[in-house]
Formats: C-alpha cells, sequence, structure tokens
C-alpha cells in the first residue's frame, strides 16, 4: 500500500471530516431548473462516506483475496486485515476481547436476528423492551418470546419505573431486556448502564442497540464485573460514515458456542462428515460464507477517524447544531418539535429533530424541502410505529381506523413527521438553508403543485421529473412521479 498516503492511524482534526465526505459538494435540481449544493439531513437512516475510508477500501483492493486458511501471500495479508478489523470494531465500544466475540454482519438487524435465534428459550420466556425501538429491536424476538414493551412519557422518555415494573411482574422468566441506545426519532439518550443494573438483578441479559448512538457518541460496555456491564451492543457500519454494509454485533463467546449456529455453510465448521459436524469457536462459526472483508476494512478505518476527531468533540459540535436549529425552527409559524427541546436537555440528545408543521402533511414538507429547497430528510414513521403514535398522541380507536385504511391500501392519512438528523460534517449553514425553507412552506410560499399519491402517500410536483439517468447513466429509472415510500434500515 502507498504508506504516503495511508493515514490509518495519522491524527484528523475535526475541520478535516466536512471537506472528506464524499458527494459534499454535488449539486441537485430544483424544481425552478437551477442547481444547488445538497444539504443531507438524513444521517440518522444511512450517513455519507468519509473519501478517506473509501480510498483505504481501494488500497486493499489489490490485495484482496478469500479469508482464513488460504496460504498465498494475499489470503494471508487478508486475513489479518479481516482479524484486525473484528479488533478495532470490538475496542470502539470498550469489549474485552478476550471473553467476547465480535461477529461481523450485514447491519444490526441481521445482528439483533442473530441474537435472538441463538438463545435457548425455554418456554414461557418473556423480553422486555421499549416502546422507542426501531422495528429491528422489537420484531426479531417476537418469534421467540412473549415482548412487553415498556411505555414513555409526552416527551418520549422511557418510563424507568414501568421498566422496573415489568421485572417484578414477570420475575424469572425475562431473558434479555433490549433497548436501544438512542432514539432515532427523537434523539434521547438512554441510560442504558442503569437499565443493565435492573436486567442483571432478575438475571436477564442487556442488550443495547447502538445504531443510532454509536456514531454520536463515546460507548463504554464496561467490565463483566460490572453491574451496569452490557452484554450484548451491536452497530452499523453505515451510520457511521463506512462504505459497503457491515454490522457488528459484540457479546460473550460463551453465549454463541452452544448449539448450532443460525447459518450454517462454509467457514463456520472445524470438520464434516457425512454424519457428523465440529463448529469453530465464535466468531467464525457465526460467520458463515465468504464475509464482506472490504467493508470491514472501510468501517476499521472509520473508527480511526472518529476516534481520532474525538467523539467527545463529535458530541459539543452536535450539541452547538441541535442548540442552534431548535431555537431557529421554533420560529417557524405553526412549528412543533417533538422530544426533548430544553437547552438543559440537549446534552442528552443525539442530532435529531422530529418536527411538523401545522396544516401541511408530513409528507408534503418533505417533499417540498427536496424538490425546492435541495434538503434531504426523512419522514413518516421510521421504522417505529409504536412510538410515533404515542408522540403523535394517538387514541387507540384513531390508530385502529388508520391501520385500516392502510391496509385497504389508502395511506393519504399516513401517521408520521419530519426529521432532520445530523451527521458530524454538517453546519449551522445548513440548519439556515433548511430553516429558510420551512419559513416559506409555514407561509405558504411553494412554487409547485403537490400531488398525492394515495397508495403510497407521497407528495410530488406535478410535471416534474429529476430525470436521474442525467446524473447516473448506468441504470434505468422510473418517473420520479412513481417513488414509493422506503422503508429505513438499521
Amino acid at each position: 500500500m502507498n504508506n504516503n498516503h495511508y493515514r490509518h492511524h495519522c491524527n484528523w482534526k475535526f475541520d478535516e471530516l466536512r471537506p472528506n465526505i464524499m458527494g459534499i459538494d454535488t449539486e441537485v435540481p430544483l424544481l425552478t431548473g437551477e442547481r444547488v449544493p445538497y444539504v443531507f439531513l438524513d444521517n440518522g437512516a444511512s450517513t455519507p462516506t468519509f473519501r478517506h475510508a473509501f480510498e483505504v477500501m481501494g488500497e486493499f483492493m489489490p490485495f484482496y483475496s478469500g479469508v482464513h486458511r488460504g496460504t498465498g501471500f494475499k489470503s494471508i495479508l487478508a486475513t489479518q486485515v479481516f482479524d484486525e478489523a473484528h479488533d478495532i470494531a470490538g475496542r470502539f465500544v470498550g469489549a474485552d476481547l478476550e471473553d467476547n466475540a465480535v461477529i461481523f454482519l450485514k447491519n444490526t438487524t441481521e445482528a439483533v436476528n442473530k441474537l435472538a435465534n441463538r438463545c435457548d428459550w425455554r418456554e414461557g420466556d418473556v423480553v422486555i423492551t421499549t416502546l422507542m425501538e426501531h422495528h429491528s429491536d422489537d420484531l426479531p424476538w417476537r418469534k421467540h418470546a412473549k415482548v412487553i414493551h415498556v411505555g414513555v412519557d409526552d416527551t418520549g422518555y422511557l418510563d424507568m419505573k414501568a421498566l422496573r415494573e415489568a421485572f417484578e411482574c414477570n420475575k424469572g422468566h425475562v431473558r434479555f431486556l433490549a433497548a436501544t441506545g438512542a432514539s432515532n426519532i427523537t434523539g434521547i439518550i438512554n441510560p442504558i448502564h442503569e437499565m443493565a443494573e435492573i436486567a442483571h438483578t432478575h438475571d436477564a441479559y442487556m442488550f443495547v442497540d447502538a445504531a443510532q448512538l454509536a456514531p454520536h457518541r463515546t460507548i463504554d460496555v464496561l467490565s463483566e464485573t460490572h453491574p451496569g456491564h452490557i452484554d450484548f451492543i451491536a452497530y452499523s457500519a453505515h451510520k457511521m460514515y463506512a462504505p459497503f454494509g457491515i454490522g457488528v454485533l459484540i457479546g460473550p463467546k460463551e453465549y454463541f458456542s452452544h448449539g448450532e449456529p443460525d447459518m450454517v455453510g462454509g467457514g463456520v465448521v472445524e470438520i464434516v462428515e457425512t454424519d457428523y459436524v465440529a463448529y469453530s469457536s465464535p466468531p467464525a462459526s457465526e460467520e458463515a460464507g465468504s464475509p464482506n472483508v472490504p467493508g470491514a476494512v472501510g468501517l476499521a478505518t472509520a473508527i480511526h477517524m472518529l476516534q481520532s476527531v474525538g467523539m467527545d468533540t463529535i458530541a459539543a459540535h452536535e450539541h452547538e447544531m441541535l442548540q442552534y436549529a431548535i431555537e431557529q425552527m421554533k420560529r417557524v409559524p405553526g412549528m412543533r418539535l417533538y422530544g426533548p427541546v430544553e437547552t438543559a436537555a440537549l446534552s442528552n440528545k443525539v442530532g435529531v429533530i422530529s418536527f411538523d408543521i401545522d396544516g401541511v402533511p408530513h409528507a408534503k414538507t418533505a417533499a417540498i424541502l427536496s424538490a425546492e429547497g435541495g434538503i434531504g430528510v426523512r419522514n413518516g414513521c421510521f421504522c417505529a410505529h409504536p412510538y410515533v403514535k404515542r408522540l403523535l398522541q394517538y387514541d387507540e380507536e384513531s390508530a385502529k381506523t388508520i391501520t385500516e385504511e392502510i391496509l385497504a391500501g389508502d395511506r393519504t392519512n399516513l401517521p408520521g413527521m419530519v426529521r432532520a438528523s445530523f451527521g458530524c460534517y454538517n453546519t449551522l449553514e445548513d440548519v439556515d438553508r433548511l430553516v429558510t425553507s420551512l419559513q416559506r412552506i409555514a407561509h405558504g410560499d411553494i412554487q409547485g403543485d403537490y400531488e398525492l399519491h394515495r397508495q403510497t402517500g407521497t407528495y410530488w410536483p406535478r410535471g416534474f421529473d429529476y430525470a436521474f439517468s442525467s446524473y447516473f447513466p448506468h441504470f434505468s429509472f422510473r418517473p420520479t412521479t412513481e417513488i414509493t415510500e422506503f422503508n429505513e434500515a438499521s
């Protein structure tokens, strides 16, 4: 590799991050025909890529080879790189690598499914989770156990009293407490170590979905002797400025050493006979098939960059962004902000602001921001339907009516809100662009004639098409008017 260019272990400064974002100067078309630099405020779904992470992957690719058991130079090099990436991903959250396995998968969703699939479930087992969860930290558990959802208050904070009561009411049956580290809707950071103490008091495991927390804050799972130790944790590279999807699941080797892996095939065995199989030790036993080695390189590089800048530095920038954005957004007529907005609460909140404007459907607001502002946000329920309905204070009858409408193919009244989610590279100028557009929307200063697509619940200006093929001619594209709502992946 070119060592003059390979800055894998060099120190990075905070002001170097934004110029290192791929596509940071990309211009996009507006309804007016002009082009403007794109403002990306959908980092909670997936972040853009650090150019350096992509370049390091490119430097690795001439040496790419299948890992483990190969005797050729490239295979040995790739194997050592892949194994070191595991260590880097584990140390990022303070995991003890002697006792814990670091498992690479596609994403956090696959990590939760693997964790649930690998448990030796017993009849009557219970999983306690929260109303805040992304569907990926809810649905996998439902396949195996009774799931209890602990509620939240009007602002969105977890009801800790109800959490303790849920354990007491299910004493002796709770196998896992599964909770998000930070909400992808309100940005609220949960007291995960306090929650872990409660779980351990009842002999339950603590799992943290850190997909939203890992890019924003320092994480320490703590020693296994600490009462607040996090037993299992998962996070995703695609939310941490790394290209090519890869997910991380970390937990005790002992847990994955019993029973058969949930996915089997090449790479998970020591020996196979026609009537006998001996599986490898974790993590190898949990990584069936050819792994995403380039993705591991990208993740490891992105981790080095974030740690070099300092997660505290990133948190401080994020706090400044939130405080400024909320102050400005409060001045928009009809603005409704969800989750904590008081200055004193912002230090315990990652860079997420969910909102809507009175009288303007959330899907229409998002469409206008895109077509007339060149701003990318997200709208809808963000793969956390129960939490959104609670924040919107839907009663049971209203929720039932909307569910019936959706199942009948009409998403006109699809509940939701708009979300602006910030990355470490966003600026106050990005916030100004957002607020300026929101002011225009609130005052009805809209240029397009927006049409509702009832089956998808989306809006789009009549007669306007992005003509994507002129930007990326390698694929054929449907007209923009045929766009559908895509779910947010974890």
